[in-house]
């Protein structure tokens, strides 16, 4: 089994709960979600981001307002629906109960 993998499938995995946490205090713009998951160490494409914004959206968690720019064409900035804060207290309750899990057994295998 390649580790690469399994750590693409764990990436996967939370991208969703990563793109609504940029998102709980405040609007973004795509690229400016790029931007946090590049300095965070998760390297995410715009090919990979788009769809998923747009899964989000469609499944009423996000929302997203045009704005005007001073450099170039209007960009879209998404923001979490009452719907999507909802969900995403839910996700923060599953991550950290998975976290305090893993954490448990990695104590109890050490």
């Amino acid at each position: 089994m390649k580790t690469e993998n399994t750590k693409a499938q764990m990436r996967k995995g939370v991208l969703e709960y990563c793109i609504l946490l940029v998102l709980k205090d405040k609007p973004q713009y795509a690229i400016n979600i790029l931007q946090v998951f590049k300095e965070s160490k998760l390297i995410v494409v715009e090919g990979t981001l788009y769809p998923l914004l747009t899964r989000l959206k469609n499944d009423g968690l996000l929302t997203y307002k045009w704005e005007e720019s001073n450099q170039g064409p209007p960009r879209k900035y998404y923001q979490l629906t009452d719907r999507g804060e909802n969900f995403l207290n839910e996700l923060e309750n599953s991550w950290n109960e998975l976290v305090g899990a893993v954490r448990l057994i990695l104590k109890k295998s050490a």
